[in-house]
């Protein structure tokens, strides 16, 4: 795309591109990632510092657009605040009061920045110094150990279930806070590029090595490549340990959720806390289908038998005939928002989520229906979330295509279709998508 510097384009400007129509909704918000894939760990800061950090816009009518077609600004957006500027006041020290108070009347600016910046304000209010205050957890997470990509050696590898392994790595002089993930390079065969996913990391914190926990999935290209080809003595490129999901010291309870291998960060918490021989009160809740897709139960229970004021309660959604109710798990059916309430859990806890987005989002309703702070609700995803149309203005479902004029005939689905082509499954089930600016985390 030639023109539309970030110093002249302004959040709520609109312009018209064949026959759709787009609106400036915020700066882009720079994964970490680009830095690993282009060798550049640094390619966040940079495009923050040199003030090119482009910009994301949603689609306000829809319509037809093609390459060579001319960008025609229909309207300048209110406040006339330029990309460049709002991405300024937020990252970076010295901006005004004036400034923010202009981009909260900004109806085009997205939610997400909307809080940032209300946060900055709220700050200055209260007389606090009020730089960096709007941006997120991430921003002020510990730095990496190291950059870009370092090869690691394999030196275990452990089933956990019948659909998840770990993977021991060599790292004497690697350190993560529990609930951190690693992100590692898979590089299959014929020249492609390297495959780069993140996984949790789900041992003890601190003991020279890492262990991350792998679930094998039909369509999973990284995963089941790991599965296949990964040996021990072999080496798998990796970045150091991120992210803002990690246990927080304190002496409140701590309530630890989770669902399938969402169970790796919130057993990394559990590690720390029985490491630490902590008299914290633990609630260990975790969702199953069954015995054989139940990951780390025994572990779990030896490290929970260790706490003096922990319990557990582990639910099976479907419990196979030798899964022994009161020793493998403690209720049938699934770790929902009804379970949640019976319990009683206290409401000064801190509470550490991992799983779907829809389990999430109904036990963090739940506990916060319970008296829980919001703010003490800390959730990590696994997977990509549920569909959905960040672009797109409103809240509409696309109509159900019509059905072709001429009399309706059944065709066979093919045993071995050809390249592009999908299953009737495939199409009922389309990918997902996630609205995080960073790739879903994988397991």
């Amino acid at each position: 795309m030639d023109g539309l510097p970030d110093d002249e384009v302004c959040i709520g400007d609109r312009y018209r591109i064949g026959a759709a129509l787009f609106e400036v909704t915020q700066p882009r918000v720079t994964c970490y990632r680009v830095g690993l894939r282009m060798g550049e760990p640094q390619m966040a800061a940079l495009l923050v510092a040199h003030h090119r950090p482009g910009f994301y816009l949603r689609v306000i009518e829809e319509g037809e657009v093609e390459a060579g077609q001319a960008i025609i600004k229909v309207s300048t957006g209110p406040e006339a605040m330029t990309v460049e500027e709002i991405d300024r006041v937020l990252h970076l020290p010295g901006h005004t009061r004036e400034q923010v108070e202009r981009a909260l009347r900004i109806p085009a600016l997205s939610p997400g920045w909307q809080s940032s910046m209300q946060a900055l304000l709220d700050q200055a209010e209260g007389g606090a110094s009020s730089d960096s205050a709007g941006l997120s957890t991430a921003a002020t997470a510990p730095p990496p150990a190291w950059p870009g990509f370092r090869p690691l050696t394999v030196t275990h590898i452990q089933p956990e279930s019948r659909s998840v392994f770990s993977l021991h790595l060599a790292a004497a002089d690697g350190s993560a806070l529990p609930g951190q993930f690693l992100t590692v390079k898979v590089r299959p065969k014929g020249g492609v590029p390297p495959l780069i996913r993140s996984y949790s990391l789900s041992g003890e914190p601190g003991t020279g090595a890492y262990r991350i926990s792998v679930k094998v999935e039909p369509h999973g290209a990284a995963n089941n490549k790991l599965r296949a080809h990964i040996r021990v003595g072999d080496q798998l490129e990796a970045a150091a340990p991120r992210g803002t999901f990690y246990l927080t010291a304190g002496d409140n309870p701590v309530l630890l959720l989770s669902a399938g291998v969402g169970v790796t960060p919130v057993l990394a918490m559990l590690h720390a806390l029985a490491r630490e021989h902590s008299t914290r009160q633990v609630w260990w809740l975790h969702g199953a289908r069954d015995g054989t897709e139940h990951p780390f139960a025994q572990e779990s229970r030896e490290l929970i038998a260790t706490l003096p004021n922990a319990r557990s309660t582990v639910y099976y959604s479907r419990p196979a005939a030798d899964d022994r109710l009161g020793v493998d798990y403690a209720e049938g059916g699934r770790l929902s928002a009804e379970p949640i309430r019976r319990l009683g859990l206290p409401t000064d806890a801190d509470a550490y989520l991992c799983g779907p987005a829809s389990f999430m989002d109904s036990l963090t309703a739940a506990l916060v229906a319970d008296g829980l702070d919001a703010s003490r609700v800390h959730t990590e995803i696994f997977g990509a979330g549920a569909a959905l149309t960040p672009g797109i203005k409103g809240a509409a479902t696309a109509p159900a295509p019509h059905r072709p004029a001429g009399p309706s005939t059944t065709h066979p689905t093919p045993s071995n279709p050809p390249p592009g082509a999908t299953s009737s499954s495939a199409a009922q089930n389309p990918p997902q998508t996630s609205s995080s600016t960073c790739e879903p985390r994988r397991r």
